[in-house]
């Protein structure tokens, strides 16, 4: 239910003028994307697996719709939990306490860049819980 923003005044400066430039901005708004700093968004880099969760968290918090409910892990379960970055934790620990996440051998790998078949995971994983709980 989130329109794309007609008014992109306030976008990213690197928001440029493609289909994509009205929903980054409303994304920004909205502050689900507060972009890589200096108000850039760097569209064209890759993302992070800790980038990837921290936006789909940011999205589920502004339609109303974060994942709740506890799973078996925590962050402390994981090797490598400390190499999450302060502004990524609280997604990573809402979604791996809930069981979006389960991370792979005991690692979140966090600053990995993300394939799509991970990302299909992730969807698939909270589509799921969804279905069973709403």
């Amino acid at each position: 239910g989130i329109a794309p923003d007609t008014d992109l005044k306030d976008n990213f400066d690197d928001a440029a003028d493609t289909w994509y430039t009205g929903y980054l901005a409303a994304a920004k708004r909205l502050s689900i994307s507060n972009g890589v700093g200096s108000n850039m968004f760097a569209p064209d880099k890759e993302i992070t697996r800790h980038e990837m969760f921290t936006l789909l968290y940011n999205a589920l918090k502004v339609i109303g719709r974060l994942p709740e409910g506890k799973a078996d892990n925590t962050l402390s379960d994981f090797a490598d939990a400390q190499n999450i970055a302060s502004w990524a934790k609280e997604a990573m620990k809402l979604l791996v306490e809930t069981g979006i996440i389960n991370g792979n051998g005991g690692k979140l790998s966090p600053t990995s860049t993300t394939t799509r078949a991970e990302m299909a995971q992730v969807l698939y994983n909270l589509l799921s819980r969804y279905r069973l709980n709403h």
